[in-house]
């Protein structure tokens, strides 16, 4: 009698492209999108054109530039059920992001997890929609003494005052075709510079836009107006890293191209 063939040895698991909480976005980024607005209003209080519908679908016009890499699921601190944390300068974002071996996002990371393969305006497709992403909240005008305040009891009551958020993952239309939470609306984020001057004069960009009446909540639009040291009640950020465990440098673009070394946590820019 033959002896039947000894089975074959159980195969480890493949290990996982991104650290638990992170997401993986593998794809290609279109460097100019082609949208047309098919409706919009004029927001006097920002100075912004809110388009509330665009045509489906966008035409990419632009080179598109492949890209893979991880982002965390859910605004700092990357846990469902947790209000994102706010008032972040740039510099203790990438501090935050540095601690768990990733760095802050750049801006076109941040568009592409938002925007999804199809290149969607928001993550949830076409029509601009306040109650998917925690948008249109009135406007509470914040004492920027208080705000601004050494003390911390001043300063955490006006930050609490003002708060309009939701807590991370609590908005289960306000999620991306790659799966990643909460992008435009709710808490506004910082994101990496990209863009040179005279666009872009600074390290970091901010993106998507708070709960606010009068902001585009979009995936695309950034605001380049913002220095390193801006931090305000409704700013946050997201970390993003290198993919299959290969090391993450924790500086912005530009900082890498200026060849300035990091220096760990700081405050500022």
């Amino acid at each position: 009698m033959v002896a039947a063939p000894e089975p074959a040895p159980a195969s480890e698991p493949a290990p996982a492209a991104c650290a638990d909480g992170m997401v993986l976005v593998d794809g290609e980024y279109c460097t100019e999108l082609e949208m047309k607005c098919l409706r919009s209003t004029y927001a006097p209080q920002n100075k912004k054109t809110i388009c509330h519908a665009f045509a489906e679908p966008t035409v990419c016009v632009g080179p598109k530039v492949h890209k893979r890499y991880c982002i965390d699921a859910y605004e700092y601190p990357n846990r469902k059920g947790e209000r994102p944390r706010v008032m972040m300068r740039f510099g203790e974002a990438q501090a935050l992001c540095a601690a768990e071996g990733k760095r802050v996002c750049t801006e076109t990371e941040w568009t592409m997890a938002c925007e999804g393969p199809s290149y969607k305006p928001y993550p949830y497709g076409y029509a601009r929609d306040p109650s998917a992403c925690n948008g249109d909240r009135t406007y509470l005008f914040p004492d920027m003494e208080k705000i601004g305040s050494r003390d911390p009891k001043l300063r955490d009551a006006e930050v609490e005052r003002q708060w309009q958020g939701v807590p991370s993952g609590s908005q289960p239309r306000c999620v991306s075709d790659y799966g990643v939470y909460d992008m435009p609306g709710n808490a506004d984020e910082l994101a990496s510079s990209e863009t040179p001057p005279p666009r872009s004069k600074f390290d970091n960009v901010t993106t998507g836009g708070p709960w606010l009446d009068g902001v585009r909540n979009q995936c695309r639009p950034k605001i380049y107006t913002h220095d390193e040291g801006f931090y305000y009640y409704y700013l946050s950020l997201r970390c993003c890293s290198e993919p299959d465990g290969a090391p993450t440098d924790p500086r912005a673009p530009k900082q890498i191209r200026r060849g300035k070394p990091w220096k760990g946590p700081r405050r500022g820019g």
